[in-house]
């Protein structure tokens, strides 16, 4: 009887509290790994290519450990990247609440996921073979279920607390921090259209996720850090991969040069411009706050202090992310400063530019030069030189 009771206790292994708690660590830590590399980066936006031993491993030991099966999770999180913070993405707590998204964030996956046709229109891509048919895809729940008793007979019955922990812990963090909090508090690195924040700027606990949005202004970069104090541990991971040939990066961007004696936009030079916009409008809103530095002082004598601490904060937002109020907010401040509001017009102008329409590149790009050619016209000196630089790219 006495062995029984010590077996239930202790299992096979008969660890101390201390173990179980480092092993906990371990295999919640390999589960974010896996997700954040595997689930996210590759396989939803190929941000890499991982060795097919690699994929594979991680596919099981999600299955083992979360029960997610990986086509649904990628048309998930391709629905929330192409409807981002409307009433058609899935986890938006801007539309749903942030203690909805923080604390149900599972239950809104699992809800979305099973929406008619979502995962056929969102999850292409994803694997196909007969493992993901015949077992990943179809025995869900015997997964974390071939978890438990594997935790039971090794641990005992403190290996039922260690799986417990182990199921709560990626519907809370990945589903319910990041999509909740990552677009609702933190700071900004870039304006990207998404409310997306960093949470931290110490990507550890999450594998990386919490730098959610360097994320969304550059969702096809395997590496989500960009200034020197951020730390990407799934970045760190991927870097390890490639070293020992289990990993390929996508193929980076062409990076932003100038042309020695081009003054106008070419076709080269708009799609360069397309495929920075978080860059170049990062850069046209550092010269917009600028002029307003120089404004400010003339303006203290027209507005009061806290209208010129609300522009202040409304013009470090891309001009699509404001509302109707904000705008009205901010017109009026700008009607004080000629130069400050057309700084401000010709970064709401060239927004547009990055829009989703039937245009040809060519007239985009007549929409391009249009712009360059009026910014030298009219612009306050700081726009006339972002304009002739941006004409020289090519």
């Amino acid at each position: 009887m006495g062995e029984t009771v010590q077996w239930l206790m202790g299992g096979l292994l008969a660890w101390s509290w201390w173990k179980l708690i480092l092993v906990g660590m371990a295999m919640t830590h390999a589960t974010i790994v896996a997700v954040t590399i595997y689930l996210h980066r590759c396989q939803t936006h190929h941000a890499l290519t991982l060795h097919p031993v690699v994929a594979h491993c991680f596919r099981f030991w999600l299955w083992l450990t979360t029960g997610m099966v990986t086509r649904e999770w990628v048309a998930v999180h391709r629905c929330h990247h192409a409807h981002c913070e409307t009433a058609r993405d899935p986890h938006s707590p801007l539309q749903e609440g942030i203690n909805e998204v923080l604390w149900r964030g599972a239950e809104l996956y699992r809800k979305a996921a099973s929406a008619p046709g979502l995962v056929g229109r969102y999850g292409g891509g994803g694997p196909d073979d007969w493992m993901e048919r015949k077992i990943y895809g179809r025995y869900t729940w015997q997964g974390v279920g071939l978890l438990l008793v594997i935790e039971l007979l090794l641990f005992g019955i403190p290996g039922l607390t260690l799986w417990a922990f182990q199921m709560m812990w990626i519907p809370f963090l990945a589903a319910g921090v990041v999509n909740g909090l990552g677009h609702y508090f933190g700071y900004r690195n870039f304006e990207c259209k998404e409310a997306a924040t960093n949470i931290l700027p110490f990507g550890v606990l999450i594998g990386g996720e919490e730098l959610h949005n360097n994320h969304h202004t550059f969702p096809t970069s395997a590496k989500f850090s960009v200034r020197w104090f951020e730390v990407d541990v799934g970045w760190v991971y991927i870097r390890l991969m490639g070293l020992m040939r289990l990993a390929t990066l996508r193929k980076a961007p062409v990076p932003l040069t100038r042309c020695a004696g081009q003054f106008a936009p070419t076709l080269r030079t708009l799609q360069l411009v397309l495929g920075h916009r978080a860059v170049l409008m990062r850069e046209l809103t550092v010269l917009k706050q600028a002029v307003f530095q120089a404004e400010r002082p003339r303006m203290a004598n027209l507005i009061s202090r806290a209208d010129l601490q609300q522009a202040k904060g409304l013009l470090q937002q891309a001009p699509c992310r404001l509302s109707g109020a904000q705008c009205g907010d901010l017109e009026r401040v700008l009607t004080h400063s000629e130069r400050l509001h057309r700084m401000h017009m010709a970064q709401k102008t060239l927004e547009t530019l990055w829009d989703r329409s039937s245009e040809t590149q060519e007239q985009l790009l007549a929409r391009l030069q249009r712009w360059c050619t009026d910014a030298e016209r009219c612009g306050p000196r700081p726009l006339r030189r972002f304009a002739r630089q941006l004409a020289s790219y090519g």
